[in-house]
């Protein structure tokens, strides 16, 4: 296995761990993290459509990292991955 496999399997574990331990608590905490997941999904649409008609390069991809940082931290996830790469556009 190389390096990039072992990432995304730790990854998909920790996901996996973060879900049963959220469904053993309340269920409105993972409905949560789903419309914050959704509403970022459409965030991530809106903003990289506004951002190409202002003619900036940067576009952030619809994946599963990025939905789990959304999803996990709100808004302050989404600012952070462009944060992220508006800070490698300089």
């Amino acid at each position: 296995m190389n390096r990039e496999s072992v990432f995304f399997i730790m990854i998909g574990i920790c996901a996996l761990v973060l879900l049963i331990g959220l469904l053993k608590r309340k269920a409105a905490i993972l409905l949560n993290i789903i419309v914050r997941t959704i509403v970022g999904c459409v965030g991530i649409i809106f903003l990289n459509d506004f951002l190409q008609k202002q003619g900036i390069p940067i576009s952030a991809g619809l994946n599963p990292l990025n939905l789990l940082t959304v999803g996990s931290l709100g808004t302050s996830g989404l600012a952070l991955i462009y944060g992220i790469l508006f800070y490698s556009l300089l």
